[in-house]
C-alpha cells in the first residue's frame, strides 16, 4: 500500500498504535530505551507472527477504534525488512483499520539506510520517517556511540526528502563542551536540510546507562543548568526565525508537520502498544483508562505471546483524579496549552486561583485564548515543579 497524503490534525486526542521493534546494531552508551543487540539474525517471521498474536489480544480489549496514526519505533525498525513491516501495518488494517491518508512514521538509523530499503518501506505504507542524526559533528557522533558519520546522516537525509513525503530527524544538545555559538550553527545546517520536522533533546544522564557511571565518576561533564537554558534560548530563538516553532517543550515543525501521533500522547490520548517493552493506554467502558506494559526481553516476549497471545506482564487502571494528573502533565507540554474544560471534566476538580495567579505573576503560565493554559518558555524549564503546584 503506498500512502500519498497524509491528512491534517483534526485536534482531537486521537487512537494511536505503537509498534517496537527492540533491536539495535549497538547500544549507545546514553540511552535507557529498550533495544537490544543480537549477534545473530534475528528470524524475523516469528517475531511477525507475535506481534499479530498481540494485535488480536489488544483489539478484543480496545474494541474497535478509529486509528489516527501509527508508529514504528524502536531499538532500529529500520534494520526490519520490508516484509516485515508491511506484515505489520497489514495486522493493523486487519485488527483496527488502516485508513488511507494517515500518518504511519518509522524510526530510522542513517547507518541502516540503503535507497531500495526506503523504497520498499515507502511502497508498504511508511510515509514519515524519523531518522536519528542526534549530531552533525563527527567527534560527537562517536562520542554519542552513533555508528554513522556527518557524510553518512546528509546521504540518509537526502534519500529520506526525496523519497518520503514527511522528514523529521532528531538531533541531541547540552553536549560535553557545547558554546552556544556551535550549536546554533549546528541547528541552522540542521534546518538548511529541509526537514519539516524536528525532535531537539538536551542530553540527559538516565539511570543505569554507561554515560551515567562516567558522569559519577567525574569523567563526563554536561553544560551547567544556566548554559542549559541559554541553549534551549538559542533553540527557541534560531527554530522559530527558521518557521520552524516548537509546539512541544522538544519538538518544532512547519505548521501542519507537527507529529501527530505525538500529538496523541501530549494530549493524552489513548493508544495501543504492542512488541517488547511497550506501553499502552487506552480508555475502557467503566471511564478508568488502562495501562498494559508488555514482557522487555524480547526472548521472553516472544515466548509469552505463544503461549497468552499477548506477553503483557503489567497493568493498571487509572481513576479520573490519575488521569487529571497525567492530562495535566502532558498538556502543559504543549503551545497549543492544556484543554482546561477537559481537565476538570476528567479530574473532577478545579486549579486553585491563587496557585494560577502566582504561577502567572512569576511568568510561568499564561492562558491561551479562553479555554487553555500553557508554560511560558520560562515555564517550561521548570516544568515539574510548574505542575507540581498545580495539581497540589
Amino acid at each position: 500500500m503506498v500512502l500519498n497524503n497524509i491528512n491534517g490534525d483534526d485536534g482531537t486526542p486521537g487512537f494511536g498504535v505503537y509498534l517496537h521493534w527492540p533491536f539495535c546494531a549497538a547500544k549507545c552508551p546514553y540511552c535507557d530505551f529498550n533495544s537490544h543487540v543480537r549477534h545473530k539474525p534475528v528470524d524475523q517471521r516469528e517475531y511477525v507472527t507475535g506481534f499479530l498474536s498481540e494485535m488480536a489480544a489488544m483489539r478484543d480489549e480496545t474494541g474497535p477504534r478509529n486509528v489516527t496514526s501509527v508508529f514504528i519505533g524502536g531499538g532500529t525498525p529500520s534494520l526490519m525488512e520490508p516484509q516485515t513491516v508491511e506484515a505489520l501495518l497489514d495486522g493493523i488494517a486487519k485488527y483496527w483499520g488502516l485508513p488511507d491518508g494517515i500518518e504511519i512514521t518509522m524510526e530510522a538509523n542513517p547507518s541502516s539506510v540503503e535507497a531500495d530499503r526506503f523504497r520498499s518501506y515507502r511502497l508498504a505504507g511508511i510515509n514519515r520517517v524519523s531518522l536519528g542524526v542526534q549530531s552533525l559533528n563527527d567527534a560527537d557522533l562517536k562520542f554519542l556511540g552513533r555508528l554513522h558519520n556527518v557524510e553518512e546522516a546528509k546521504i540518509a537525509i537526502g534519500l529520506a526528502r526525496d523519497i518520503f513525503p514527511r522528514l523529521s530527524f532528531d538531533l541531541i544538545y547540552a553536549r560535553p563542551k557545547q558554546t552556544l555559538e556551535a550549536w546554533e550553527a549546528e541547528l541552522k545546517q540542521a534546518i538548511s536540510y529541509a526537514a519539516d520536522h524536528l525532535s531537539l533533546y538536551q542530553l540527559t544522564i538516565e539511570d543505569d546507562t554507561p554515560f551515567q557511571a562516567l558522569h559519577r565518576a567525574g569523567k563526563l561533564i554536561i553544560p551547567s543548568d544556566d548554559l542549559a537554558a541559554d541553549l534551549y534560548d538559542v533553540t527557541e530563538r534560531v527554530t522559530r526565525d527558521a518557521g520552524l516553532p516548537n509546539y512541544e517543550v522538544s519538538n518544532y515543525a512547519v505548521p501542519g508537520a507537527e507529529s501527530r501521533h505525538n500529538l496523541t500522547y501530549w494530549r493524552y490520548g489513548d493508544y495501543v502498544g504492542i512488541g517488547p517493552g511497550a506501553h499502552g493506554r487506552f480508555t475502557a467502558d467503566d471511564g478508568f483508562k488502562n495501562v498494559t506494559i508488555t514482557e522487555r526481553m524480547p526472548e521472553r516476549w516472544l515466548e509469552k505471546t505463544r503461549e497468552n497471545g499477548h506477553a503483557i506482564v503489567e497493568r493498571e487502571k487509572l481513576d479520573r483524579q490519575q488521569q487529571g494528573d497525567e492530562l495535566l502533565l502532558m498538556g502543559l507540554r504543549l503551545v497549543e496549552g492544556l484543554d482546561v474544560v477537559r481537565f476538570e471534566e476528567l479530574s473532577g476538580r478545579t486549579f486553585n486561583q491563587e496557585t494560577l495567579n502566582n504561577l502567572a505573576m512569576d511568568g510561568l503560565i499564561e492562558p491561551v485564548s479562553n479555554t487553555r493554559l500553557r508554560a511560558t518558555q520560562s515555564g517550561r524549564m521548570v516544568l515539574n515543579s510548574v505542575v507540581a503546584s498545580l495539581a497540589s
